[in-house]
């Protein structure tokens, strides 16, 4: 009997995800297709995403991209939530870990963060598979290992190193949805919601009166890139370990 693409998941989750058996498919006109696998279902997930946003992606619109019915994905593919999975831990795979340095664990770190926010801005919105789920893939998990790794060279508690790589993945996460979002709307010109500094300088000098902190510092809160936002965020994050 073939196995169930429960035992699939599981077994990719034992010895990692590798290309499983492809099957000679046909098209309409005799011609032949690319197989159906989980590297191909894998590999048009991401063409959709980087075309159309996270947004866009269903296990209905992937089979469409591979020219079959939904049907054909779940014997590779659990659901939905198993692709998100595939997809972060290809993703996670790409991320390089340092040898653990007691001496730069805080550049060591940011160096990983820095890594997985730009891996998820390669895809817009894809940071949102991440979200709400137990991480269980070994690619994800192996960066888990890394950081946690990294942290405890540095000296740091276990239990405060364990909670701190929630936050910082979860950070890194917010952070990479909000500037794919924002750059969505700037891509289709959406100026309603995406305004300029000058726009929020003025914005924040017509506030009333009962703004006053607002309107004192509204240099210092629209000052910035994205980027330099990013990387003082982690380094209070960091402050806070030790």
């Amino acid at each position: 009997m073939s196995p169930t693409p429960q035992e699939r998941r599981a077994a990719r989750h034992q010895l990692g995800t590798g290309p499983d058996a492809p099957a000679a498919r046909r098209g309409p006109s005799g011609g032949r297709k690319k197989p159906i696998t989980v590297d191909a279902i894998i590999a048009s997930a991401f063409g959709i995403v980087e075309a159309e946003g996270y947004e866009a992606l269903t296990m209905r619109r992937v089979a469409a991209a591979l020219e079959t019915g939904p049907s054909s994905l779940y014997a590779h593919v659990v659901n939905k939530e198993d692709l998100d999975e595939l997809l972060i831990g290809r993703l996670c795979a790409e991320i390089e870990l340092p040898e653990p340095d007691a001496d730069r664990w805080r550049q060591q770190i940011t160096g990983v963060c820095t890594q997985l926010r730009d891996q998820y801005l390669r895809y817009p919105g894809i940071s949102r598979a991440a979200f709400a789920s137990a991480p269980s893939n070994l690619d994800t998990l192996r960066v888990g290992e890394g950081m946690l790794a990294i942290l405890l060279a540095g000296g740091i508690a276990p239990q405060t190193a364990a909670w701190a790589i929630d936050s910082l993945m979860l950070y890194v996460g917010a952070y990479s949805l909000e500037v794919s979002l924002a750059n969505r709307r700037l891509a289709r010109s959406d100026e309603e919601w995406v305004v300029g500094r000058d726009e929020l300088l003025r914005r924040f000098a017509a506030l009333p009166d009962t703004f006053p902190n607002s309107k004192r510092y509204a240099a210092e809160l629209t000052a910035g890139t994205l980027h330099d936002r990013f990387d003082f965020t982690l380094g209070l994050m960091l402050d806070g370990l030790g």
